[in-house]
């Protein structure tokens, strides 16, 4: 059946879900714009609970005007959250307030890359927003989503100054690398809950890295200790 008028109901659903992250947690649902995330959901093995075409069972220009992107997509989606992997990873990034949604994005890439889980605090940027999404290229729905507080193993809080340099830590078993926002940082209680303090050393003029570069380089710093296990 064609969808034809902007009041349906499952495009109401769609334009919530893409704009509010309220409706996403109260409905436990999120949705996603295009082809390459769908092909992604489905290597995965997710199948979405809403799938519309444009000129297949949706009129073109009504998908387009719900739509976040420059151009929009010819595929839309609804997943159900509770579909997503939660299963916990040797590595680990907790993000303590990363608000950029792209750097989460960003970060959820980075993890995908080395097998790794993300756990999320209170005030990140949601990761099933639809610019997290799309950074984190399909990752959302390979990357194990844990609470900040769940994240397992040994905390390496890593800060710009003044932590033991990352390439001189001893690195070994389950690793959680906590990251905070670029301007502030890690709260000083953050930090101290954290096992071990670390700083990657910058032999550049650059007085600090963005997150997501952060992220990526602890994660191929313990990635290549003895030991690891790959997923």
């Amino acid at each position: 059946m064609l969808i034809t008028s902007a009041s349906n109901p499952t495009l109401k659903l769609v334009r919530k879900l893409l704009a509010q992250k309220r409706k996403r947690e109260e409905l436990g649902l999120f949705a996603v714009e295009g082809e390459d995330l769908v092909e992604a959901a489905a290597v995965a093995g997710i199948e979405p609970i809403e799938l519309l075409v444009a000129g297949e069972n949706v009129e073109p220009e009504l998908l387009a005007a719900i739509s976040t992107l420059p151009h929009p997509a010819r595929v839309v989606a609804v997943y159900r959250a509770a579909a997503l992997p939660r299963e916990p990873r040797e590595m680990t990034l907790a993000l303590w307030r990363v608000a950029d949604p792209g750097n989460v994005g960003t970060l959820l890439r980075a993890a995908d890359a080395f097998g790794a889980a993300v756990a999320i605090s209170e005030g990140c940027a949601d990761p099933l927003g639809s610019k997290a999404l799309r950074a984190s290229a399909g990752a959302i729905f390979r990357v194990p989503l844990l609470a900040f507080n769940d994240a397992p193993g040994e905390r390496v809080a890593l800060v710009a100054h003044g932590g033991t340099p990352l390439h001189e830590l001893a690195l070994s078993g389950p690793t959680t690398f906590v990251l905070g926002a670029e301007r502030e940082g890690l709260p000083e209680e953050i930090v101290a809950q954290s096992h071990k303090v670390a700083t990657i050393a910058l032999p550049g003029a650059a007085e600090s890295l963005n997150v997501a570069v952060t992220g990526a380089i602890a994660l191929y710093e313990r990635s290549r200790r003895p030991g690891h296990a790959t997923t």
